[in-house]
């Protein structure tokens, strides 16, 4: 089944891990073992944001070696760009040795100062630090300098997400508080640091990775549950106003078997991109963890839709559905008919 989406965009960009193993495809051909992008156009950057993703390190996982940056012009074709962000081979110190831990980075344009700032997930390799890194380059291709990790106003910070409003305000979403509930900041200006007024939001609920986006006013979240490396449901969540209060819409995964849709079909929310030019469509990615071989973890994109009703009662309103339902629809295979691909 072809995916109904069109793009009339130029050039995408996207950032991949780079280990000692070769990427392979998972659920598309030809290879897309890849993770979000954006538009190297200014405009679309106020739309789309960048998920990139780095190798962590346990005792059972390889070195960090760096972040790998492909660029496509039709979302199938991908040219190896080189590494933005390169590990610390010697400072056993410094964020970025390899044998820390780097996760979910995400890069979003600052019209202000022209920089792409990145921001991800820097912890060591027993999960104590729980931080947030913050990295900055006048290019999307890199490369980017490293400035240095914190806690949100002392707040852990782990699984995490960038998000830039249309108004150009942007926001760090993390899951934080042993993972026990989410946090949303809104950051500075510049987009180097978060402003105090933090919302803390689905508490008690212990949700993480979340992936958030918007649509027609209304904003989204896909999050999962916390069960370590293993699958678990994802929940979709919806507000009026980015800072909440957050209703949980239900599962939104459909096709497959029982099992796979209580597995998110084997995977973890990381990042939700909208197709240039189709409202309500959308790309959901995520990550499908191999706990035996970290390093040979795959990633899964699928079709995203905003609309039909919701599938459940929501928490605040009295059972009466306020938004459309997120679908998240399973395919084994599946790409952008040729009719609505960039070919130029």
């Amino acid at each position: 089944m072809e995916c109904n989406n069109n793009l009339d965009a130029e050039k995408f960009i996207f950032f991949a891990k780079f280990t000692c193993l070769e990427m392979e495809k998972l659920n598309s051909e030809p290879n897309t073992r890849c993770l979000p992008i954006y538009h190297e156009n200014d405009e679309i950057l106020a739309e789309l944001l960048v998920r990139l993703s780095l190798d962590f390190r346990l005792p059972w996982l390889v070195d960090i070696i760096g972040v790998g940056c492909y660029s496509s012009k039709d979302l199938w074709t991908w040219k190896n760009e080189g590494i933005v962000l390169t590990a610390e081979e010697s400072n056993e110190t410094h964020d970025l040795h390899k044998s820390n831990v780097l996760e979910r980075p995400k890069v979003i344009y600052n019209e202000n100062t022209g920089k792409y700032v990145m921001w991800m997930h820097i912890d060591d390799a027993n999960y104590t630090k729980a931080a947030v890194g913050i990295a900055v380059s006048d290019y999307p291709t890199g490369p980017f300098d490293y400035l240095g990790s914190q806690r949100p106003h002392g707040y852990e910070s782990r699984d995490m997400t960038v998000f830039k409003d249309d108004d150009g305000v942007a926001y760090l979403i993390y899951s934080s508080e042993d993972n026990s509930e989410l946090h949303i900041g809104p950051l500075t200006k510049d987009y180097l640091d978060v402003k105090p007024d933090i919302r803390r939001i689905l508490v008690g609920q212990h949700r993480e990775a979340p992936a958030l986006f918007k649509y027609r006013g209304t904003y989204y979240m896909i999050t999962s549950g916390c069960t370590g490396w293993a699958p678990n449901e994802a929940l979709a969540h919806a507000a009026d106003s980015i800072m909440g209060p957050w209703e949980t819409m239900g599962n939104p995964c459909i096709g497959g078997n029982k099992m796979f849709r209580l597995a998110t079909f084997f995977s973890q929310s990381t990042f939700v991109i909208p197709l240039p030019g189709i409202p309500g469509s959308y790309i959901f990615m995520a990550d499908r963890w191999n706990p035996a071989d970290l390093s040979d973890s795959r990633y899964v994109w699928l079709p995203l839709i905003v609309g039909g009703p919701a599938d459940r009662p929501f928490e605040f309103n009295f059972g009466f559905p306020l938004w459309p339902r997120v679908s998240i629809y399973w395919h084994r295979k599946w790409r952008l008919p040729s009719s609505r691909r960039v070919t130029k």
